[in-house]
């Protein structure tokens, strides 16, 4: 098996290894939960889906550490009972594998603390590795000029990018990487398996980080099946649906 290096860090389908961290982000527990009061009746299959990825990726990984990048539940005002029972069963999951567990908050973490604090963790707001800063990603920081790491690591955006065949479109889960503010950035995608995510080449951005950015001129990963392909920059991709015949992706080796 090969793997795809941006900045120092490692894709690991849709995990980074950073260092000695295994990082994973926005996994939105309970969101079939949220969806079934809206009216949209999602069957209850996620959770099942992030232990069997969770399971595939930790056998590929040495990292004995973990950080979950803001965005572990999906309610904002509440901890419903899907939330309460999957969050603090994923945690003990954790727990048997990792020897350390970091939790950053993310915007739909208000009440995150309340699990935090059940299960003997803390919550933090951002959390640097050495070389690395991680943070969820929905707000710049204040105290932006004491972060001293080269590179951060943001989620939040849930990145896929939209190929076309044809009439037909499909998504596909991807980090994105560039510069923001002299420093390198990583986005990346969510570990939610719901949706695919925000298409960085249809919609507007959701992250301030990525609309303050040249956002063409970020560079995109696809990941699927422990496969990573290099797709290039977002301005070559908006090119290339307009003259699909140059458009050739392909598997990046390190």
């Amino acid at each position: 098996m090969t793997y795809t290096n941006i900045y120092g860090a490692k894709i690991l389908d849709l995990a980074l290894e950073v260092e000695d961290y295994l990082v994973i982000s926005d996994l939105h527990l309970g969101y079939e939960e949220a969806l079934n009061y809206q009216g949209i009746m999602v069957p209850k299959f996620q959770y099942p889906k992030i232990i069997k990825r969770m399971e595939d990726i930790h056998s590929r990984s040495d990292c004995s550490s973990i950080i979950i990048n803001g965005d572990l539940k999906h309610e904002f005002g509440k901890i419903s009972r899907q939330e309460w029972k999957e969050t603090i069963k994923f945690i003990d999951y954790l727990k048997e594998r990792f020897q350390e567990i970091i939790l950053i908050k993310g915007n739909h973490d208000p009440l995150t603390p309340i699990i935090a604090k059940k299960t003997d963790l803390d919550v933090y707001p951002q959390f640097s590795t050495g070389n690395f800063m991680l943070m969820h990603g929905d707000k710049i920081p204040e105290k932006w000029d004491e972060i001293k790491e080269e590179t951060i690591v943001i989620g939040h955006e849930h990145p896929s990018v939209g190929i076309r065949s044809g009439e037909r479109m499909e998504k596909v889960k991807c980090f994105v990487a560039g510069d923001f503010r002299e420093k390198k950035m990583i986005v990346m995608p969510s570990f939610n398996f719901i949706t695919e995510g925000s298409d960085v080449l249809h919609e507007k951005p959701l992250s301030p980080f990525l609309k303050e950015s040249n956002h063409g001129d970020l560079d995109v990963f696809g990941v699927e099946n422990f496969e990573t392909f290099y797709f290039g920059k977002i301005n070559h991709l908006l090119k290339v649906q307009q003259d699909p015949y140059h458009y050739d992706p392909h598997f990046i080796e390190f």
